[in-house]
């Protein structure tokens, strides 16, 4: 990679009491948060969290009500978009109609005054990282879905940011070309080394891309931790669920989150009626109910499954490794 385009650094971003209000309606509640430098965070959380507007304060979209925002030592609250050090690639991608990709790219270095040929060594030096120098004098309606990401992409990493924000850039993606090009944003801020802040309501995208997983409800951070935490070990019911791929159930008078892989069909166990299956390819997703009236959700691996196939209103026994039961916190 050219030095034109090696960020490297590790600027480390924090939240300090960060709030926002919209009127009476509270969007985001003192929150504290130190994003790593280098790191690939993943803001997720369901619609209304507070996530978005956390992600639009950061990037000087929306102004902070209360705290503060510091990258690299410095507050960076009162300071324009364009000199804090963050750049942000938009959901719609926001490309101009008009200009052809390096154009496009060039942009924010036009309104900086620099010369055009400076302007344009510059992008062709983005637009190679991002594989689309082939596709330099385009116009973004003659490029697909995912070259105009690429764009997008090129065009916020133009600026040398210390932080690259990404509100929820996937989401106008066929689910094939998401699974592409979410490989492809982790191997290139991998490459770059600076922090990536993306916003995501997908616990599939989050979980492949994460380094740290920030999960928000109701205008607070619920949890935050490494993906692989975050998914084996929740700290709250919501966060269970949220997630996936557990089940809650009240035993002794608390609450646990047991793994749906960790539910097993077997000779002994807790009986319970199937209400629901649903292959999977490599499993089979088997839900049933237990006499409290809870529903248990079980993996099965597809081949144990059609050994012994289950019909809907069978009687199975269900059976865990006590030692796999999560205790949430209330």
């Amino acid at each position: 990679m050219s030095d034109g385009v090696d960020m490297r650094g590790t600027y480390d971003l924090e939240l300090v009491g960060l709030t926002k209000k919209y009127g009476d309606t509270l969007a985001v509640d003192e929150i504290n948060h130190l994003f790593k430098g280098g790191s690939y965070v993943c803001l997720l959380g369901p619609s209304g969290c507070g996530k978005s507007s956390t992600l639009r304060m950061i990037a000087g979209h929306e102004k902070v009500t209360e705290g503060a925002i510091v990258l690299a030592g410095s507050d960076v609250s009162h300071l324009t978009p364009a000199k804090r050090g963050t750049a942000m690639m938009f959901q719609n991608y926001a490309l101009f109609p008009h200009l052809n990709v390096r154009d496009n790219v060039a942009f924010s270095l036009r309104m900086k005054g620099e010369d055009k040929a400076t302007r344009d060594a510059k992008a062709n030096e983005l637009l190679e990282l991002v594989d689309m120098t082939d596709l330099a004098d385009r116009l973004p309606a003659q490029l697909s879905g995912g070259q105009q990401q690429r764009v997008a992409l090129a065009r916020a990493l133009i600026t040398q940011p210390k932080v690259l924000l990404l509100d929820e850039p996937l989401s106008a993606l066929d689910p094939f070309l998401r699974i592409r090009m979410r490989a492809e944003l982790k191997k290139l801020q991998r490459e770059l080394g600076i922090t990536f802040v993306h916003v995501t309501h997908g616990q599939d995208e989050a979980l492949a891309l994460g380094d740290e997983l920030v999960v928000m409800n109701n205008a607070l951070i619920e949890q935050a931790g490494s993906a692989r935490e975050v998914w084996t070990a929740p700290r709250t019911e919501f966060v269970a669920r949220f997630m996936g791929g557990h089940n809650v159930i009240a035993l002794d008078g608390a609450k646990v989150a047991l793994r749906a892989d960790d539910v097993k069909l077997g000779d002994h166990g807790l009986p319970a009626w199937v209400t629901s299956i649903e292959y999977q390819g490599g499993h089979v997703a088997l839900t049933a109910r237990i006499e409290a009236g809870e529903q248990v959700l079980a993996l099965v691996p597809e081949a144990a499954f059609f050994q012994s196939p289950k019909n809907l209103g069978d009687l199975v026994n269900l059976a865990w490794d006590e030692g796999r039961l999560h205790r949430l916190q209330s």
